[in-house]
């Protein structure tokens, strides 16, 4: 099954993909932690690309598509903004996060624990960032 979502970049837009991430999660088997953390971990990827890539500018969007299997969930980001490569991004210490009080810099940690592969791919100006995770796994 293969479902689409084009999120316009204003983050008023992220509880729309929340309502949409929250209807397919509830079709698999995956319990409701894991649902809340898969949903946590494309939303906060979706949002750094509308907050970092595209300044929050409402006319650019990006397009996410979620391809189901009984054993795998794929969400595959696309977007036509300034890349980031997640795979290049350097961990920061938690410790020293905690200790500088520095607000943010730990949602690529979380999505990098939650999923179970990531990919990224740039080419001329479009991004595509795949997210993976596996349905049969404990």
């Amino acid at each position: 099954m293969n479902s689409q979502l084009r999120l316009y970049c204003d983050t008023a837009q992220l509880s729309d993909l929340r309502q949409f991430l929250e209807a397919i999660l509830k079709q698999t088997q995956l319990s409701e932690v894991e649902q809340h953390q898969v949903i946590l971990a494309v939303e906060e990827v979706c949002a750094n690309m509308i907050i970092h890539s595209h300044d929050c500018n409402s006319k650019e969007f990006i397009d996410l598509n979620v391809i189901s299997s009984q054993s795998m969930l794929v969400f595959e980001i696309v977007d036509f903004g300034e890349g980031f490569n997640i795979l290049e991004y350097q961990e920061p210490e938690i410790s020293q996060v905690i200790k500088s009080k520095r607000k943010g810099g730990i949602g690529i940690i979380l999505v990098k624990r939650i999923m179970d592969k990531i990919e990224f791919e740039s080419f001329e100006n479009k991004n595509v960032c795949r997210l993976y995770k596996n349905l049969n796994s404990k």
